[in-house]
């Protein structure tokens, strides 16, 4: 078995689409590896002048915080710091990216296996690394991923697609993937969808044709949805042993979750 760590940007992943993700799901994704996992940390920034004299945040922060914990996340909290600009306005900081790399090169001596939770292109250094170490280093995130980190790592996970990693709109389980075929002019396509969390649990024969969009789009919408790379949620309709159809497709807006 890999020796695996975990290192989570969670403010990162927070604002890009992954607030209310399922942490557990996350050791989840890494044990499916074939790891066993020696390492969880979390890193992410604390408010805590402001955590003091409000008590709403703070309870709210110290839940959240415990709800990784509970997970199996070891914390890491980076204080934030308030500066004023030029302009006499109060900026607010908190950077955890220098713990969060160094942290991961010590501790990647004892591991063979790296789940890096970002978007953030400037950990691609971090990855060519712990690569150059011999480490297998795979990557978690969600909206704004860079283009460079996700080609540099040895597998991509999007957080979207993960499947139980976040809630569905609907109660009843629905599958999400992205357009990966369109025929230009024509009014299909077929998807990729995450079945599993293995890196090869991908079904990408899931047909799609813009009658079973809700509301109804154009071929042109089909492409551009193909060329955006968008997240689509749908009931995903078994047609044979290795076939499935989409109906009910809906464009996953994960912005408008957070509202």
């Amino acid at each position: 078995m890999l020796k695996a760590g975990i290192f989570l940007d969670v403010d990162n992943l927070s604002f890009n689409g992954g607030w209310g993700m399922r942490y557990s799901v996350i050791r989840d994704l890494v044990n499916a590896q074939e790891t066993t996992i020696v390492r969880a940390n979390a890193y992410l920034a604390a408010d805590f002048e402001r955590e003091e004299f409000d008590h709403e945040y703070r309870m709210r922060s110290e839940e959240f915080r415990n709800a990784m914990r509970r997970a199996g996340f070891h914390l890491i909290l980076k204080p934030v710091k308030r500066y004023f600009n030029d302009d006499g306005d109060t900026v607010v900081k908190a950077n955890a990216d220098l713990d969060l790399a160094v942290d991961a090169l010590l501790q990647s001596e004892n591991l063979d296996y790296v789940l890096l939770g970002t978007g953030d292109g400037d950990f691609l250094r971090l990855v060519r690394a712990l690569q150059n170490r011999g480490k297998r280093v795979d990557l978690l995130s969600f909206d704004n991923t860079s283009s460079e980190l996700r080609r540099e790592v040895d597998n991509f996970f999007s957080g979207f697609l993960v499947p139980g990693l976040m809630a569905s709109r609907s109660e009843a389980q629905r599958g999400r993937g992205v357009i990966y075929s369109v025929k230009e002019g024509r009014e299909y396509g077929f998807l990729n969808m995450r079945t599993g969390l293995g890196v090869g649990d991908v079904q990408s024969n899931v047909f799609c044709h813009v009658n079973d969009f809700d509301p109804r789009i154009s071929s042109d919408q089909l492409m551009r949805y193909k060329r955006e790379g968008a997240i689509l949620e749908f009931d995903a309709i078994r047609q044979g042993e290795e076939k499935y159809k989409a109906e009910n497709i809906q464009v996953f807006d994960w912005r408008g979750r957070k509202t």
